[in-house]
């Protein structure tokens, strides 16, 4: 391996690194304030993906008719649930529309949007607005009544969610796989590496991604009480702060976020219903090296995945998936010796 070879490696793993970053920081915002491991974080990146893919072919993503029914059974919930606490009628149908109006706008906007053959840009905005409503309906009808249930519990609710994820997606966009065109595809000379405009695409929208996350923490009221709920859940209630709704927050952040990974991705690999499991798994191997609590470690683990992917994947391809997990194993070791253990009740 000669210095340009190792130059080209480096560089596609640093590309991969940052769109692992945005997993991993999702994946850690999730545990921090929810508890969840979120196993199906990377469906949202097929589900992103995809529903571009079938936008370009200018059909009507399936994506539609699967926020259109998650947001039905979440309305039949809320309205249920005010049945049962007796409450006023314009309160629960005041809820209900609550529930109602973003998923089902989305959909219809993009229903008729498709056949149309808007630019690119147009129909990744709409991406974006389709599938980050699915976070919230995913948390209400899967994690909500499970709040203050265990980290385990949690965890196995997770699993059956990625599986029915999986389910539904192979139904609404087929087993064949898409690759998308590039947002911009100028190429340019830099020494030894030819830079595309999609990896400088990929690094600039991860890098103001990131900086609008930190804003978003430091700065505004709803960061500071995701932050609040994330140090303590009991505290957090006793101030006012909704975990209920610090819930659904994080787990609508963390749709945008993988659907905008899906987008980003999706040009420089061919996506199948299923490859988000891979993709959210090696954002999930950072998040563990951060031990599911710390941003920066995040950021720094996505970048050593995307290396030792690349690099692995030069010197022995055939066991580059084996090399990226089995790389959680010296972590998982170092974190035990390094962290007391907690014996929760």
């Amino acid at each position: 391996m000669d210095f340009s070879i190792a130059s080209i490696l480096a560089l596609d793993g640093v590309t991969n690194g940052a769109v692992y970053a945005l997993l991993a920081l999702a994946t850690v915002l999730l545990f921090a304030v929810t508890r969840v491991i979120f196993i199906p974080q990377g469906e949202f990146v097929a589900f992103g993906a995809l529903t571009l893919a079938m936008m370009q072919a200018g059909t009507v993503p399936g994506t539609v008719w699967l926020v259109l029914v998650l947001a039905g059974l979440a309305a039949l919930q809320e309205a249920v649930a005010g049945w049962r606490a007796h409450r006023p009628l314009r309160h629960t149908l005041r809820a209900v529309l609550g529930v109602l109006a973003w998923p089902v706008v989305a959909a219809l906007v993009v229903r008729w949007a498709a056949p149309q053959q808007f630019p690119l840009g147009v129909q990744a905005v709409l991406t974006l607005a389709l599938v980050t409503p699915l976070g919230g309906l995913i948390y209400r009808l899967a994690y909500e009544s499970l709040a203050d249930a265990s980290v385990l519990v949690l965890l196995i609710v997770s699993v059956g969610v990625h599986f029915v994820l999986t389910g539904l997606g192979l139904y609404a966009f087929g087993a064949e796989g898409f690759r998308n065109p590039p947002f911009w595809d100028e190429r340019f000379a830099w020494g030894p590496l030819t830079l595309s405009g999609q990896t400088l695409i990929v690094f600039g929208v991860s890098m103001a991604l990131i900086v609008m996350l930190w804003l978003f923490f430091e700065r505004s009221l709803w960061g500071k009480a995701l932050r609040a709920t994330a140090v303590n859940r009991l505290g957090a209630r006793l101030m006012g702060i909704s975990s209920t709704g610090a819930g659904r927050l994080s787990f609508t952040m963390a749709a945008f976020i993988g659907a905008l990974s899906g987008l980003l991705i999706g040009p420089t690999t061919t996506i199948f219903y299923d490859s988000g499991f891979l993709i959210g798994l090696k954002g999930f191997v950072a998040a563990v090296f951060a031990g599911l609590s710390s941003y920066p470690l995040a950021l720094v683990g996505a970048l050593g995945v995307g290396l030792l992917e690349s690099f692995g994947s030069f010197w022995a391809s055939a066991f580059k998936e084996v090399i990226v997990f089995g790389a959680i194993l010296p972590v998982l070791l170092w974190r035990s010796l390094r962290d007391p253990h907690v014996e929760e009740h």
